[in-house]
């Protein structure tokens, strides 16, 4: 094997570990944002469903949007916090 191309390897080995190490680290903020999403979709969703069976139109969708927002902003404080 040529020093070429055992320092296209070595290069290749610290790119990946280095790869890997940015991906285990950027795993806590991936799953604050998806806590994020999550929230206000099923509170919103909730608070759609509750509106269509009683008939309040935007009322229970709104709080629910807006609980979704404060309790995903929580989540997302404590993640990112916890650091």
């Amino acid at each position: 094997m040529s020093d070429k191309e055992q320092d296209r390897e070595i290069f290749l080995a610290r790119s990946l570990r280095y790869m890997q190490e940015s991906l285990r680290n950027s795993g806590p903020a991936v799953v604050a944002g998806y806590t994020l999403i999550g929230a206000i979709l099923l509170l919103g969703g909730i608070g759609y469903g509750i509106d269509a069976w009683r008939g309040t139109s935007p009322l229970f969708l709104i709080i629910g949007l807006l609980l979704g927002i404060v309790v995903g902003f929580f989540e997302l404080a404590k993640i990112v916090w916890r650091k």
